[in-house]
C-alpha cells in the first residue's frame, strides 16, 4: 500500500502541478475498472523541463498567445482569469508529462493577499466581538461594502470569487436589525437544501455562543421540515432559512398564516442567484415579485441582498429576477491560495469499438474514478462532480474497487452524495462531509454551490458541466482551507463535441467571461400560472399587471375564466389550486417511489417525467454504492419496483422524437439558407434502451413501450435548398445523414453561446419537414414553453455554427465519433451519420452568413 501523506508544493512548481506528478509516476497498481488499464493511461515520469511561459494579465483584452513546443505538446501561454474576480496575476501554463500524456493544458493561477475593512459604526459591539471570537477581526473590503449598502435600503448582489466571505455581507446587516429590533424577521432563500442546510449551520454556531442572540431563533422550513418545526417556525422564528420552492408552495399559498413575519421582514438573501437562470431562473424571478408584493401589502419594505461568484452583469441579472434596480460589488477584498487548473483527455482504449466501429475513449467516469482514488491516496481531500446521479453512484464505486486493491483501510473513506437520497441519509453525508470523515466524494451539482467544506485539496470535475460559471463554481469548492489553501482543479473530458473543443482550446474556458443567466419571467407559459397564484393570494390590480407587463395574459386567462374581474381586481376563479400546479424546476411535480422489494426498503425518490428515461423495467439503478436492476414501473401508483443485482452492464435510455412547427418569432434568409426562431411542439417517447458493458462495449438494445409526452417549446432551426446541398458535394443518399450529424455536433456546443446544460436541449433533423418542405434541422429548448436557450442559438448563429464547424474538423477520426458527431442521447442508435457530410453543411452555412 502507498503512504498517505500532503504534498505542498516545492519552490518554482505548485502543489497541483506536484499532485499530478505523483499520480501520473506512481500510479494504483492493477487495470482500470471498465476501459483500460493503469499502463494505458499512465504515460512514463511526469517531467517539466523548468521553462515557464508567464503573463501579466491586466485587466483590459487578453494577452496575444504565444507559444513553443515540447515533446509534440504546444505550450501556450493565455490569461488565466480563474473565474470572476481574478481578471489580475500571473498564469502559468503548459503541459506536464509526454505527447502521450493525458493533460493537454495546465495554468497555474497565483495566490492574492487581503485587503481589509474597519466594521461599520452601524454593527453592534456585541455582533462585532461574536464574530472576533470566530476569527473574523475584521471585514474584507468587499463584505463592508456590501453590508452597507444593504444597511441603507439599496438592493445589492455581492460578486466575488468563490470562499471570499460573501455570507457575511448579509449576515452583518441582518444580525444587527435583528438585534436592534426585537420584531424584525429575515428570510434566507437557497436553490439546494444541502447550501441551506449549510448556512443556517454557520448562523447557529455563531448565535449559540451568545447569550445576546439566543432570541433570534434561526430555523429551517423545507421539504424535509416535520410539522411540528413548522409551526413553531410560523410562530417563533425570526430567521427563515428555506428555498423558492418551498416559499412558493410553503409559504405564499398561506401567507395569512406569516403576517406577523411578513410585517416585519427586514431582508431577503439570495444565495447563489447564478443559479437561477433558465426555466427555474424564470419561476423564481416571479415567485420573488410575488413574496415582494405580499411583503408590502404586509406593510414591509425587505431589502434583497443576493451574491454569487459567477454571474455576468450582476446588477442587471438580479434587477431581471427581482424587477426593481440593483447595485453590484465586485472589487474582491479577500486572499485566495494558488490554484492549477488542469484539462485532462482520456486516451483511446485498445482493441475495443463502440457503436458502428467507433474507437473509444475511456470513459470520463472511469478516468475519474482512478484519479479520486489516486488523490485519496495521497492524502488530498477531493470532491469528483460527475454529470448524473448515476455517474456520482458509479465514480464512488469505482474508486472504492481501486482502493480495496491499493489500500483498504481507505475504502470507507469515500461516498457519493446526490439529489434522491432520503432525508436521513443526505444530513448523514453532510455531516461525514463537514467532519472530514470523507477524503473523497463523488457527487453531483448537489455540491457545487457554496457549501462551505474547509480544508479541499482537489476537484475533479468529470466532464465539462455546461456553463463557464458551473465550472468556475465547481472549481471553487478547493482551496478553502483559511481561504489561502493551494488547491488543483482537473477537468477531465468526456467523449463529445464540446469537452473536446475545450481541452484543445483552454482559451475558450479559461479566458471566457461568465455566461449571462437567461430568463424569461414574461414567458407567457410560466407567467400565467404565476399570476393565478397572485391572485390567489392578494386580488391582482391594475399596478400589478402593468408592473408585470402581463396584460395580454391576463386578459387571456379572464377569458378562459381562470381569472375573475372584480371592482378590486382579478381573483382566482372558483375551484383552482394554482399553487400546487407548478414546479419551479420542470418536472411533473409527481414523485415516484423506488422501492427495493426484497426488503421493502424505499431508496429514494424521482420525478414522473424523470423516472419515464431513469427507472424503466430493466434500468440499473445504483444507490450508494449498491446495485438494483429496476422489475417495473408503474406511473399510476408512482412506484418503482426494483431487487438488488450486479449486472456486468449500465443502461441508457434511448428516446424518439417529433416536432411540429409553429408560429414562426423572427426569421433571416441568406440566399438558399434560412435560419429562424419558432414556436414547436414536440413529442417525446422512450423506445427502448442500450445495454453497455463497463469496456464501453455495446451489449444490446431492447425495446420498450412508453407514453408519449408532448411539450410545447420554442426552437432555432434552419433551412437549406436540396440545390445548395448538391452544389456543396452532398447527393440526396447523403442528406440525412450529414444533416443528423451537424444536429448533433450542434447541440453539443450550443452551451458556448447559451447558459444551458446539453441535457436542457435536444434537437431533430429531416430531409423534408412538413412545416418547411426543406431539409431542416431543429434545436429546441427541453422546457415548457422555452427557457432562452434556443432564442440565444438564434442570436449568436454565426458563433455557434463556426465553433461546431471546427469541433468536427479539427477531430482525428475517419468518419464520426463520440468526439464530434455521435450522440449518447440518439433515439436512432446514431444511424445515419455523415461526419463529412456534416462539415459541407455547416461550411455551407458558414460561407452563407458571411456572404451576407
Amino acid at each position: 500500500m502507498q503512504n498517505t501523506q500532503h504534498f505542498r508544493g516545492d519552490q518554482g512548481h505548485s502543489y497541483g502541478e506536484q499532485l499530478l506528478a505523483h499520480v501520473l509516476t506512481d500510479s494504483l497498481p492493477g487495470p482500470l475498472p471498465g476501459p483500460g488499464s493503469a499502463a494505458a493511461h499512465r504515460h512514463g515520469p511526469a517531467t517539466t523541463d523548468g521553462e515557464r511561459l508567464t503573463t501579466d494579465t491586466g485587466t483590459g483584452t487578453p494577452a496575444s498567445r504565444s507559444g513553443s513546443t515540447h515533446n509534440g505538446i504546444e505550450r501556450t501561454s493565455v490569461r488565466a482569469t480563474a473565474g470572476p474576480g481574478h481578471e489580475t496575476g500571473t498564469a502559468k501554463t503548459g503541459d506536464i508529462g509526454t505527447k502521450d500524456s493525458p493533460l493537454t493544458h495546465i495554468s497555474v493561477i497565483n495566490s492574492t493577499t487581503a485587503n481589509f475593512a474597519d466594521w461599520p459604526d452601524w454593527v453592534p459591539s456585541t455582533l462585532a466581538q461574536a464574530l472576533s471570537q470566530h476569527g473574523i477581526s475584521r471585514p474584507w473590503t468587499h463584505q463592508e461594502r456590501a453590508a452597507s449598502l444593504a444597511h441603507t435600503g439599496s438592493h445589492v448582489v455581492v460578486s466575488t470569487p468563490t470562499a471570499s466571505g460573501k455570507s457575511l455581507a448579509y449576515q452583518l446587516p441582518i444580525l444587527t436589525a435583528l438585534l436592534t429590533d426585537p420584531t424584525a424577521t429575515a428570510l434566507y432563500l437557497a436553490p439546494t437544501k444541502a447550501l441551506g442546510a449549510d448556512q443556517i449551520r454557520a448562523v447557529a454556531e455563531l448565535t449559540s455562543a451568545s447569550p445576546e442572540f439566543g432570541h433570534l431563533q434561526p430555523c429551517a422550513y423545507d421539504g424535509d421540515t416535520e410539522p411540528e418545526i413548522r409551526q413553531w417556525a410560523r410562530a417563533h422564528s425570526r430567521w427563515i432559512f428555506t428555498n423558492p420552492d418551498m416559499l412558493h408552495v410553503g409559504i405564499l399559498s398561506g401567507h395569512t398564516r406569516w403576517r406577523h413575519f411578513f410585517r416585519n421582514l427586514r431582508y431577503v438573501v439570495l444565495d447563489e442567484c447564478h443559479h437561477y437562470r433558465g426555466v427555474f431562473g424564470s419561476h423564481t424571478a416571479l415567485v420573488l415579485r410575488r413574496l415582494l408584493r405580499v411583503a408590502r401589502a404586509a406593510g414591509a419594505a425587505p431589502v434583497v441582498i443576493a451574491s454569487s461568484a459567477t454571474v455576468a452583469r450582476p446588477a442587471q441579472s438580479l434587477s431581471r429576477l427581482i424587477g426593481e434596480p440593483a447595485v453590484a460589488v465586485t472589487d474582491d477584498g479577500s486572499p485566495h491560495g494558488e490554484r492549477t487548473v488542469a484539462l485532462w483527455q482520456p486516451g483511446f482504449v485498445p482493441a475495443v469499438s463502440g457503436e458502428n466501429g467507433a474507437p473509444v475513449r475511456r470513459s470520463a467516469g472511469a478516468e475519474s474514478a482512478r484519479l479520486l482514488a489516486d488523490f485519496v491516496i495521497e492524502g488530498a481531500r477531493t470532491l469528483c462532480f460527475t454529470r448524473s446521479r448515476v455517474g456520482a453512484e458509479l465514480t464512488a464505486r469505482q474508486a472504492r474497487q481501486l482502493l480495496a486493491a491499493a489500500a483498504p483501510d481507505l475504502v470507507g473513506k469515500v461516498a457519493a452524495y446526490r439529489a434522491g437520497y432520503l432525508a436521513d441519509d443526505r444530513r448523514r453525508l453532510e455531516r461525514a462531509i463537514n467532519d472530514a470523515e470523507l477524503t473523497g466524494v463523488a457527487t453531483t451539482n448537489a455540491l457545487e454551490l457554496g457549501v462551505d467544506i474547509s480544508g479541499l485539496d482537489a476537484v475533479i470535475v468529470a466532464g465539462y458541466p455546461g456553463s463557464v460559471a458551473s465550472f468556475w463554481q465547481q472549481a471553487g469548492r478547493a482551496g478553502r482551507q483559511h481561504h489561502s489553501g493551494d488547491s488543483l482543479v482537473v477537468l477531465v473530458a468526456r467523449d463529445d463535441p464540446l469537452d473536446t473543443y475545450l481541452v484543445h482550446h483552454p482559451e475558450t474556458l479559461l479566458d471566457k467571461p461568465v455566461e449571462a443567466a437567461v430568463t424569461d419571467p414574461g414567458n407567457p407559459y410560466i407567467l400565467g400560472p404565476h399570476l393565478l397564484c397572485a391572485a390567489a393570494e392578494l386580488p391582482l390590480t391594475e399596478r400589478d399587471v402593468d408592473d408585470w407587463d402581463a396584460r395580454t395574459v391576463v386578459d387571456d386567462l379572464t377569458a378562459r375564466g381562470e381569472l375573475k374581474r372584480r371592482r378590486a381586481g382579478w381573483y382566482v376563479g372558483a375551484g383552482i389550486e394554482p399553487h400546487a400546479q407548478i414546479s419551479l424546476r420542470g418536472g411533473s411535480g409527481d414523485e415516484v417511489l423506488i422501492v427495493d422489494t426484497t426488503t421493502s426498503r424505499l431508496l429514494g425518490t424521482v420525478d414522473a417525467v424523470r423516472a419515464m428515461s431513469t427507472v424503466y423495467a430493466g434500468a440499473v439503478h445504483i444507490h450508494q454504492g449498491e446495485t438494483f436492476v429496476v422489475d417495473e414501473l408503474d406511473l399510476d401508483d408512482g412506484l418503482a419496483l426494483t431487487h438488488p443485482e450486479e449486472p456486468d452492464w449500465t443502461t441508457s435510455a434511448r428516446e424518439r422524437t417529433g416536432i411540429t412547427l409553429g408560429r414562426i418569432i423572427s426569421e433571416r434568409k441568406y440566399g438558399p439558407l434560412t435560419v429562424a426562431f419558432a414556436e414547436v411542439e414536440v413529442t417525446h417517447q422512450v423506445i427502448g434502451y442500450l445495454r453497455t458493458l463497463l469496456t464501453g462495449e455495446v451489449l444490446d438494445s431492447v425495446p420498450l413501450d412508453m407514453p408519449e409526452q408532448t411539450l410545447p417549446t420554442r426552437a432555432v432551426l434552419y433551412t437549406l435548398t436540396p440545390e445548395a446541398l448538391a452544389d456543396a458535394g452532398i447527393d440526396p443518399a447523403r442528406v440525412p445523414g450529414a444533416l443528423h450529424a451537424a444536429e448533433h455536433a450542434a447541440i453539443g456546443l450550443l452551451p458556448l453561446v447559451a447558459t444551458c446544460d446539453r441535457g436542457d436541449i435536444g434537437g431533430l433533423s429531416t430531409t423534408a419537414h412538413p412545416g418547411t418542405g426543406l431539409p431542416t434541422v431543429f434545436v429546441y429548448d427541453g422546457h415548457l414553453g422555452g427557457a432562452g436557450f434556443a432564442e440565444r442559438g438564434h442570436e449568436a448563429f454565426a458563433t455557434w455554427i463556426d465553433a461546431t464547424r471546427e469541433a468536427i474538423s479539427s477531430c482525428g477520426c475517419a468518419s464520426g465519433c463520440p468526439s464530434c458527431v455521435q450522440s449518447p442521447k440518439c433515439g436512432n442508435g446514431n444511424e445515419p451519420l455523415d461526419k463529412a457530410g456534416a462539415i459541407a453543411v455547416l461550411g455551407l452555412i458558414t460561407d452563407q452568413l458571411s456572404g451576407a
